[in-house]
């Protein structure tokens, strides 16, 4: 696996051509670069407005929103981030991939304290508009297809399709089952 940023980019995107290009023309990279900052005044400086006035500014410039309140493990890469949202109690983990219009979202309204949003674990890939929504978990090496809708636990190593979400494939081999 790649150690850096820039190195899972690298990897996972045929398009991107060198560390230069990537670190001047990836938003998904800028959006991180500026998460990191901003979750740091928001967990050890407690800065919690300021965090979140500079993570609208990211949001402006990339497209895409985190929550400095989300928890974000090492090499995220988010390709083609527009309209990407990270709730605030999000977690996560190593080695994930997100694509355009994916939403990482809570359930309620108001002052919450509770866990509200998902949890990735690690190597999850999220496709293109594809909602999770509430305090559920995607687990390790697990693949969530195109625009479906994700509102219950998906267990590791599976592929998850369709609104609501269902199971089509489960340790490599085809299966049909709900969630």
């Amino acid at each position: 696996m790649a150690k850096t940023i820039v190195g899972a980019v690298l990897e996972n995107d045929p398009a991107s051509r060198n560390w230069f290009n990537v670190i001047l023309n990836y938003p998904g990279v800028h959006a991180i670069f500026f998460y990191r900052i901003n979750h740091f005044l928001w967990t050890k400086c407690h800065m919690k407005l300021i965090a979140r006035f500079l993570s609208q500014v990211a949001r402006f410039f990339t497209g895409i929103e985190i929550h400095p309140g989300a928890t974000i493990g090492k090499r995220l890469f988010i390709d083609h981030g527009m309209g990407v949202v990270i709730g605030e109690t999000t977690i996560i983990g190593d080695d994930c991939l997100l694509y355009q219009g994916v939403t990482l979202g809570g359930v309620g309204t108001g002052e919450h304290t509770c866990k509200r949003h998902p949890t990735l674990h690690n190597n999850v890939m999220i496709s293109a508009g594809a909602k999770i929504i509430g305090d559920i978990t995607i687990g390790d090496n697990s693949i969530v297809g195109a625009n479906s809708v994700v509102l219950k636990d998906v267990p590791p190593n599976c592929t998850v399709v369709g609104v609501p979400g269902m199971i089509v494939k489960e340790n490599g081999v085809k299966v049909h089952r709900e969630l």
